[in-house]
């Protein structure tokens, strides 16, 4: 657990729109678009979560830099089926690195 990670990874919080709502049934179809869409654009799905909650849905992706994810959640966006919140993620052993430069 305290190395870096040499990929960046990002956590997607996700709420369902009315209109993603009112079509649940097609959200395994959606996922599998989202998956090759991340994919064709250098990133990949870590992790999927149905949650309960606050956020319906949670990701962890990877992707090789910040733009990625960002065109990314702006094509998801754009669907209407999902909001989405991105964090990006520090492992460990980079958070340790982070803190140990605070004075």
């Amino acid at each position: 657990m305290h190395g870096t990670n040499a990929v960046p990874v990002y956590i997607q919080l996700m709420r369902f729109t009315e209109k993603g709502i009112a079509n649940v049934e097609a959200s395994p179809g959606r996922l599998d678009a989202a998956e090759a869409m991340l994919q064709e654009m250098g990133g990949r799905f870590l992790d999927f979560w149905m949650t309960m909650g606050e956020y319906d849905l949670v990701a962890v992706i990877e992707a090789p830099d910040d733009e990625t994810p960002a065109l990314f959640t702006l094509r998801v966006g754009a669907m209407d089926d999902v909001r989405t919140t991105t964090l990006k993620a520090f492992p460990e052993g980079e958070c340790r690195e982070i803190c140990a430069r605070v004075p």
